[in-house]
């Protein structure tokens, strides 16, 4: 028995920041994921690390967190290695950022989003974040794509 979900590959470190709960906003140029919302998505860790480091800005400014804290959640996060389905997310509604959001506002999604500069992108909550038993070996797509998962590795 496999349970067959959507799957989207997330380059690291946001990948293990979506299953450790800390990434809660996932952005986009394109509304990818309005399709799916009130359903399960699968979370493929890519092979290749995300391009920039707004993500260590933020965890390290407003987040508040400091360099071994910041360690140990990259640790966490990579803990199935590359190239894997590593969990599984419920994805929400998707919404629009205003070009004019600022302040307050906009620096709860960039928390949230792990990310600045989310003005005029495709925002999508996601929830509940769960780790896989163990990692599912398979090579990453674009987009989304389906994938099987056995029961027996659901969390």
């Amino acid at each position: 028995m496999a349970l067959t979900v959507w799957c989207l590959s997330f380059r690291q470190p946001y990948a293990g920041l979506v299953l450790d709960g800390v990434k809660t906003v996932e952005s986009r140029w394109r509304p990818l994921l309005a399709q799916l919302e009130n359903q399960t998505l699968a979370v493929h860790v890519a092979r290749r690390d995300w391009d920039g480091e707004e993500w260590r800005a933020v965890l390290s400014g407003p987040r508040g967190m400091n360099p071994p804290q910041i360690g140990a959640l990259l640790e966490s996060g990579d803990r199935f290695g590359r190239g894997v389905v590593a969990g599984l997310v419920d994805v929400g509604e998707t919404w629009q950022c205003p070009a004019s959001l600022q302040g307050a506002g906009l620096q709860h999604l960039e928390l949230s989003a792990v990310l600045i500069g989310l003005q005029e992108k495709y925002l999508t909550h996601l929830s509940n974040p769960r780790w896989l038993k163990e990692p599912l070996s398979a090579p990453g797509g674009r987009d989304l794509w389906s994938v099987e998962i056995p029961v027996e590795l659901l969390p």
